[in-house]
């Protein structure tokens, strides 16, 4: 008797973020090699998921909004895509929806789409940090999301803890580009050799950048005229390059501008500290071996929310995964010149904050550590999985 092929398979995916996108174009790579020709692509995502064959609704970019009092002017566009999304979504009737990152975004378009058609399965690929936040969300997110796939190793408990749907830890795309990250013998003699090399990091937004160049340029003058000497290096990208040296044009030291991706690597590869706006960043630092001290601060009206709203001892995200705050945080009126330049002496140089925080970091590959599969191939197995239990 002859067999009939199974239909070809849809899979919408939506990332409206250049990290998103990253993680989509791996994973549909991987469900390419899984299911060859029989698999179909489509959604919402930017240009390395173009690549993998993807045609997008709209350009990412008409969602790279951050702010609270940003979102609030925005919202008639935002509103607008969102319904789009929604009614391509149940137009589409894929065998699955997987929403990636951007949960103000993603999780109303999962909400729609799970009251207008309950079949389609849902995978929530980057959990919202509802571990630090709204931890109300979970037991929500049951409602619409039938899998999440987590960044990081403790999630899987938390939203056991909370009563939110399964979850499972995949690892951390960053996982995969530790060689990239870490220092060959010729870059370990330069991250310990004298004058050290400083990394600045303010951050990849524009509002970021903003928020943080003036207090981190008069931190580091304070350092120059207590005589620490450093080389300075403020990783950027191209499309950022123009409000980070409107923002540097001040300073009373000067940085050396390093812009792109594979020329901010090799600055991490010989860093010896860091000053970085807290983030992904700062599990990136981490890996990478790289001493630190993190900032943060944003408008009036985000830090009344969010004042009222964290729930963890720390916002650092390294802090999370290593389960210890080694990492010195600095967040709104505590991100001061002078309270920066004090922290920065101390990782600068050999006391037992650095060599706490250097200690720490290398147990980071056990503590991530996914075995011999990569995120993307778990996170492929998760969306298979899915889709089969779906189709029973």
């Amino acid at each position: 008797m002859m067999q009939t092929r199974d239909p070809k398979r849809k899979i919408f995916l939506i990332a409206t973020e250049e990290s998103g996108d990253r993680l989509g174009s791996a994973l549909m790579k991987v469900l390419r090699q899984r299911l060859g020709d029989g698999v179909q692509f489509v959604g919402v995502g930017g240009r390395t998921m173009a690549r993998e064959g993807l045609e997008t609704l709209f350009p990412i970019e008409e969602l790279s909004i951050v702010g609270f009092a940003a979102v609030v002017q925005q919202l008639p566009k935002i509103l607008r895509l969102i319904r789009q999304t929604v009614d391509a979504v149940t137009e589409a009737a894929p065998d699955a929806l997987v929403i990636i990152d951007s949960p103000d975004f993603t999780h109303r378009v999962a909400r729609r789409v799970r009251a207008k058609n309950p079949a389609i399965p849902v995978v929530d690929y980057v959990s919202p940090q509802l571990w630090a936040w709204r931890p109300g969300r979970a037991r929500t997110m049951l409602g619409y999301v039938d899998h999440v796939l987590g960044l990081l190793p403790f999630e899987p408990e938390e939203y056991r803890k909370l009563g939110g749907p399964p979850c499972s830890y995949v690892g951390h795309p960053l996982i995969e580009q530790l060689s990239s990250l870490r220092p060959n013998v010729e870059e370990q003699t330069r991250r310990n050799t004298e004058p050290p090399v400083l990394l600045v990091l303010p951050g990849s937004r524009r509002s970021e950048i903003r928020h943080h160049l003036d207090v981190f340029g008069a931190a580091l003058g304070r350092l120059q005229a207590e005589g620490r000497a450093f080389e300075l290096m403020l990783p950027t990208m191209p499309h950022l390059e123009a409000t980070v040296r409107e923002g540097i044009a001040s300073w009373p030291v000067e940085p050396q501008i390093v812009i792109g991706e594979a020329e901010r690597r090799a600055a991490f590869r010989i860093a010896h500290a860091a000053l970085a706006k807290s983030g992904t960043v700062t599990l990136e630092l981490a890996l990478s071996g790289i001493p630190m001290v993190t900032a943060y601060r944003v408008g009036a009206i985000e830090a009344f929310i969010l004042r009222r709203a964290i729930r963890v001892s720390s916002v650092i995200l390294a802090n999370l995964v290593i389960g210890e705050d080694v990492i010195p945080e600095y967040l709104q009126e505590d991100c001061t010149p002078e309270k920066l330049a004090l922290a920065l002496s101390e990782v600068l140089t050999d006391t037992p904050l650095r060599q706490r925080q250097v200690e720490a970091f290398a147990r980071l590959d056990r503590i991530m550590s996914t075995g011999n599969k990569s995120p993307s191939v778990l996170a492929a197995d998760v969306v298979l999985a899915t889709m089969r239990k779906a189709r029973r």
